[in-house]
């Protein structure tokens, strides 16, 4: 999501100030993570599927309480600081979707609290 974020801010066309970026859905997460080695995420998801497992007797009837409550341990907004108009992340990170009762279509809202004009001709 990265990428589609930085897209998002160019848009926008804020140059500093803090992003936040919220899914609008209870079974889903926004997460800063590692965004170079795909087994951080398989180590990851293999984790939290021991700390919540799917099947725990929940009394939820849709079948997805493990969604619901990894989606609150995880939460459904970051703030990334940004700088020249993209997000001020380290080498090795990025932004991630963590769909948890998928695959769905997911809404994300990305908004800016600035700490520089936005460039003229922007909205």
């Amino acid at each position: 999501m990265t990428e589609k974020v930085n897209h998002a801010l160019a848009e926008i066309g804020a140059v500093s100030g803090l992003c936040n970026i919220f899914v609008t859905h209870t079974t889903a997460a926004v997460i800063v993570s590692e965004n170079w080695d795909p087994d951080v995420t398989t180590d990851m998801l293999a984790q939290l599927e021991r700390i919540v497992p799917r099947e725990n007797g929940y009394r939820h009837g849709e079948g997805n309480s493990q969604a619901h409550i990894l989606s609150v341990m995880l939460s459904t907004s970051i703030n990334i600081p940004m700088r020249q108009g993209k997000l001020a992340l380290g080498k090795w990170q990025g932004v991630m979707l963590v769909e948890l009762d998928g695959p769905r279509e997911r809404k994300i809202i990305v908004s800016v609290a600035t700490t520089s004009p936005v460039k003229q001709g922007r909205r």
